[in-house]
């Protein structure tokens, strides 16, 4: 018999289908999905203007950093209180 030890994505699929995972991952659709709808739609960036990995990574890692600075001033003050 050919046994393996427990790997990192035996971990995560255990975790995933607890029941407490599954009512995280159940929110994932309200969660996930606006940040790309609003980079994509609000910020219009529908295709990448650089060629290249790195700089490609370097232009979305700015429109994800425009994005969470957004939050910041629209509702940090939620958390702040």
């Amino acid at each position: 018999e050919n046994k393996r030890l427990p790997n990192y994505t035996d971990w995560m699929k255990h975790r995933v289908d607890s029941p407490k995972g599954k009512e995280i991952y159940s929110h994932r659709m309200s969660v996930v999905e606006p940040v790309f709808g609003n980079i994509g739609t609000t910020k219009r960036l529908n295709r990448f203007s650089l060629r290249g990995k790195k700089k490609v990574q370097g232009q979305w890692q700015l429109y994800c950093l425009v994005h969470n600075i957004e939050k910041l001033a629209n509702y940090g003050h939620l958390v702040a209180s």
